[in-house]
């Protein structure tokens, strides 16, 4: 077994370079959660001094939250009063993307148009390939690929610099998680109900519940073993590096879903345990 978890081949896909400093071989392989270190993408918190200077300045985590927000409406004109109005009385309102929207969107359904932004968001700044968008990705020259491309190019969120609210994003959810939320910690313990393993594929069974399994590069959990378990019969159980959450559900007041308790998590290899409830 224990030769098993001492593979050194790489183990991602994805490009050769990314935006956090860290190998994407490294940071796609279950060798990295073992002994995760802090990711932050380049140039974020430099470029935004002011942001992280008022949440210094928060006492708890809804403080820090209306912060960001505060933050976020004044940078990018997201909020209900700075919509942007039509040219025309028959033209439709066409409002500004926001990464509320997207998440939003995510919680609805991963694999719709909101969701490749997200894979795409995470394949531009991590350098790791989606494995699954509406069906599983096998080569960069399928059918599924180039419907992902379209889906994550679409126009209607990427007219606000949507990449760069969801850099932002993720630098305030590593900012809670170090200063509010898990100060000191290094891993959260997460679960998904599945009832097929065609989203992630499953590289080797190291034993009967264990095995190691390629996620796909952005994946939902839950922090609740029993909600996940209305979600399927197999429960995946992970700990997950702080380093590699990118949202979580307690995070802002403004996201809607907070009854699953979700996580958004940087995909790769992880180490599972899977067993039926």
């Amino acid at each position: 077994m224990s030769g098993q978890l001492e593979r050194t081949e790489p183990t991602g896909i994805g490009h050769s370079t990314n935006l956090v400093g860290v190998p994407m071989d490294f940071l796609a392989h279950a060798r990295f959660n073992d002994h995760p270190v802090p990711l932050h993408i380049a140039g974020v918190r430099e470029m935004n001094p002011e942001l992280f200077e008022m949440l210094a300045q928060a006492s708890d985590l809804a403080d820090a939250g209306g912060a960001f927000m505060c933050y976020m409406m004044a940078m990018f004109g997201i909020d209900a009063e700075q919509q942007e109005t039509p040219a025309g009385p028959d033209k439709p309102r066409r409002y500004r993307s926001s990464f509320l929207r997207l998440i939003t969107g995510w919680g609805c359904d991963s694999n719709g148009a909101e969701g490749a932004v997200l894979k795409g968001w995470v394949e531009s700044r991590f350098g790791i390939f989606p494995t699954f968008h509406k069906a599983f990705i096998d080569r960069i020259s399928s059918g599924t690929w180039t419907t992902y491309v379209e889906e994550k190019m679409s126009s209607r969120f990427h007219n606000n610099a949507i990449y760069v609210q969801l850099d932002l994003l993720f630098e305030f959810c590593q900012w809670a998680l170090a200063n509010l939320v898990a100060p000191g910690k290094s891993h959260v313990t997460l679960y998904r109900g599945v009832n097929d393993f065609d989203e992630h594929q499953v590289v080797e069974r190291i034993d009967k519940t264990t095995v190691m399994m390629r996620l796909n590069n952005l994946s939902s959990f839950s922090s609740d073993r029993e909600i996940a378990e209305c979600f399927g019969d197999t429960i995946l159980t992970v700990r997950v590096p702080l380093s590699k959450v990118v949202f979580f559900n307690t995070l802002l007041a403004a996201y809607p879903f907070k009854g699953e308790r979700e996580y958004l998590v940087i995909g790769g290899e992880y180490r599972v345990n899977a067993s039926y409830f």
